[in-house]
């Protein structure tokens, strides 16, 4: 066989092995999505995350489109992020962070089950139990008592947020806490969060119904 004979074959065949590497990567089943496997969700089933995601059984793993699951997944209304991977020959891996219940706002017939972005969770007929209320004039992710509030609940420790039934607020400088004992705490803003719950803890030891902590430096007790 001459020499231009034996080139025209080698390239045929390699462009041969080529298409079937092709077909069998991106059109074939035989790399195709086994398993869509879930992990990070702990109050979302697994299986809402799969119907979310939309992958058909078997399509070639190659040819999802990852990032078209990754929005998907993400809109659902109790995770605040997602990341998804193809993980070879067969699976598909979806990451969730869910959204972490920060709040309960009043709403006609129940409460609506917020996180620190002000996103609405869900919606129960009563305020969960260990979950403070929010009362604010115009609940919103673009109203800075709301946000304010928001930030001030999450960055409580254990120790004082487990106290705390109810949070007021009119700006994003008047923050206050009412207790399960009926006392208060003007809080302020949402700065010096450290600095606030250490003096709160120390002055709740002393008898008193009000304590301003808005300035930590200087702190009231009536």
């Amino acid at each position: 066989m001459s020499t231009p004979w034996r080139t025209g074959l080698a390239v045929l065949l390699f462009c041969a092995v080529v298409a079937a590497a092709a077909w069998l990567v991106f059109f074939s089943p035989v790399l195709g999505v086994r398993q869509v496997a879930v992990s990070g969700n702990h109050n979302l089933s697994a299986e809402a995350v799969r119907q979310a995601a939309a992958v058909p059984p078997r399509q070639p793993l190659a040819a999802v489109d990852v990032e078209g699951v990754r929005q998907r997944v993400a809109a659902l209304r109790q995770v605040e992020a997602a990341a998804v991977e193809r993980v070879w020959p067969s699976t598909l891996r979806i990451k969730v962070d869910e959204r972490e219940p920060l709040a309960a706002v009043p709403v006609p017939g129940g409460a609506a089950v917020v996180d620190r972005h002000a996103v609405v969770i869900e919606t129960r007929e009563a305020t969960p139990v260990g979950l403070p209320v929010l009362r604010v004039g115009r609940f919103g992710a673009d109203d800075p008592a709301t946000m304010a509030a928001l930030a001030v609940v999450r960055g409580l420790p254990w120790e004082l947020s487990r106290r705390v039934q109810e949070v007021r607020a009119t700006t994003g400088r008047d923050v206050s806490l009412r207790l399960a004992d009926g006392r208060t705490i003007m809080w302020g803003d949402a700065g010096r969060t450290r600095d606030k719950a250490r003096v709160a803890l120390a002055l709740l030891q002393r008898p008193g119904d009000a304590y301003d902590v808005s300035t930590p430096d200087v702190v009231t007790v009536k």
